[in-house]
């Protein structure tokens, strides 16, 4: 899961703003620039509404053309921006490394291999911050990467390791997790722990479909099952006629299923009922990822006839000297990895990528220091970083804060930027694909917003480009805080906005 959405199904009233946006943006209704006028006389009406009464509305509109502000409503004021954070962070990596960078991922040792096909000695699984050594670029496949490496290893002549295989994330210091987030979101594969050697995302997708009979055990599936997680059920299928479908984290209930599991523990329980033609399923995080990455290896080599002696382990203490390089695995391009960042809203690989900025600029791979590369960055761009608050890489943390206009700030710069096309194709596009594909299908707002969307509890946010039936290209930043209705009356109000966006006269 992305993003945190705790939305419940809405009410009426999202319909009617949506028509009143469409209505005052008629085609003949006006011409020239986006008047800030009719941008006001739509958008107000609909930050206005009494449901939004108690909550806290960021917005503001800039003409990429001409840099005139077109419309603004507290727009220096800190908002909490949730996975908009993430345009921070691929910007700066963008700006850090280029579009055509890649990460490399190699199987190294100090060991002698000698004529029997043995490595004397530990061999070493370097990570280096590659958020997609999984399924993701070769479909059906999670060790793709590493099976890449078991082979060269095989025509190398390697038959066996004498010592140990050592999972290395010395890439990355500090905490796995990220400051500041909360303790529920830690089991499940949106809050899964960064390492620099990382394995399918360091999580494991769960499912759970109705036994054959009732009474009978709900039949449990684990994807990838690479000894990771150990995940254990005694749900039980009911009767039901309904089908129901549920993913993580399910709700409380009698006939809810539910989730077992000590912080830090890498052994989850399911319990509860789940009825006859209804399904369950959810992505849980992994603890310590470099182990399992190393384990999932090991499996592979394994499979290849390469015996491995010693067990697996994992480090962060500096390689033995000498050690030379065996196989290695690049990682797609920079531009391919922020394409997954924004348009997935993937935490993971936004906490990846903070670290590898700060290793790229600062030489430390750490968050603290990419947050100090990214306020550089923002600075030598002229991004007004009043107000800022960077605590984590992917806007998980409730601690965040970002203004509406240095958000639309960093977007007219990027605009500008040497790798803005990188940075623009990044972006889910409204009704086409990513966390916008199912969003604002038949407005004007179609095929002509491409923006990061952001959903956490009590926030919501959009923050990109769009460009207007007449052509005009605008950036643009909306967030809404603290509004106690449903998830989904903020999120229809956000589009209407971007619809009054996209027909502005």
């Amino acid at each position: 899961m992305p993003e945190r959405w705790r939305g419940r199904p809405g009410r009426g009233g999202s319909g009617l703003a949506l028509a009143f946006v469409l209505l005052s943006f008629a085609p003949g209704a006006g011409a020239g620039d986006p008047s800030p006028s009719r941008l006001k006389k739509a958008i107000d009406p609909i930050v206005s509404r009494a449901d939004f009464t108690a909550a806290f509305w960021g917005i503001e509109v800039r003409s990429l053309g001409t840099g005139r502000t077109l419309y603004a409503r507290n727009a220096e004021k800190a908002f909490r921006p949730a996975s908009s954070m993430k345009l921070v962070t691929t910007a700066a990596a963008l700006d850090a490394f280029g579009p055509d960078a890649r990460i490399r991922t190699t199987v190294e040792t100090a060991g002698r291999l000698d004529g029997l096909g043995r490595i004397l000695g530990d061999v070493h699984l370097v990570g280096r911050g590659d958020p997609n050594l999984s399924a993701r670029f070769s479909p059906g496949r999670a060790t793709a990467a590493f099976e890449e490496m078991a082979d060269a290893l095989v025509a190398a002549g390697v038959r066996r390791i004498e010592g140990r295989l050592i999972g290395h994330e010395g890439a990355f210091t500090g905490d796995r997790r990220g400051s500041d987030w909360a303790w529920e979101d830690l089991a499940w594969g949106y809050g899964a722990e960064v390492s620099a050697l990382s394995f399918a995302d360091n999580l494991v997708s769960v499912t759970l479909k109705p036994g054959e009979r009732v009474g009978d055990p709900a039949v449990l599936d684990v994807e990838p099952d690479a000894g990771c997680l150990a995940v254990s059920s005694s749900v039980e299928t009911v009767g039901a006629t309904v089908a129901t479908a549920s993913s993580a984290p399910p709700a409380d209930g009698d006939d809810d299923v539910r989730l077992e599991r000590e912080p830090g523990s890498n052994e989850a329980r399911l319990t509860g009922r789940l009825p006859m033609g209804g399904a369950w399923s959810g992505r849980l995080a992994v603890a310590d990822p470099a182990r399992c990455a190393v384990t999932a290896f090991r499996g592979v080599l394994e499979s290849k006839g390469i015996g491995v002696m010693g067990g697996v382990s994992t480090s962060r203490e500096p390689r033995p000297a000498g050690a030379r390089v065996l196989a290695a695995h690049d990682s797609p391009s920079m531009a391919e990895m922020i394409r997954v960042v924004n348009k997935e809203s993937q935490n993971l690989h936004a906490e990846t990528l903070l670290r590898l900025v700060g290793l790229e600029v600062k030489g430390e791979g750490s968050a603290a220091k990419g947050h100090e590369a990214a306020t550089e960055l923002a600075r030598r761009l002229g991004v007004p970083d009043e107000g800022w608050g960077l605590v984590d890489g992917s806007g998980l943390a409730r601690t965040d804060l970002l203004t509406p206009r240095g958000l639309v700030a960093l977007l007219a710069a990027m605009d500008r930027h040497p790798h803005a096309a990188a940075f623009r194709d990044s972006l889910p596009v409204a009704g086409v694909d990513g966390t916008l594909e199912k969003r604002m299908k038949g407005t004007p707002a179609e095929g002509r917003v491409a923006a990061k969307t952001g959903t956490l509890r009590l926030a919501n946010a959009l923050a990109g480009y769009v460009t207007t039936l007449r052509g005009e290209r605008l950036a643009f930043a909306i967030v809404v805080n603290n509004h106690e209705g449903k998830s989904r009356e903020a999120v229809a109000a956000i589009d209407a906005i971007a619809a009054a966006l996209a027909s502005a006269q």
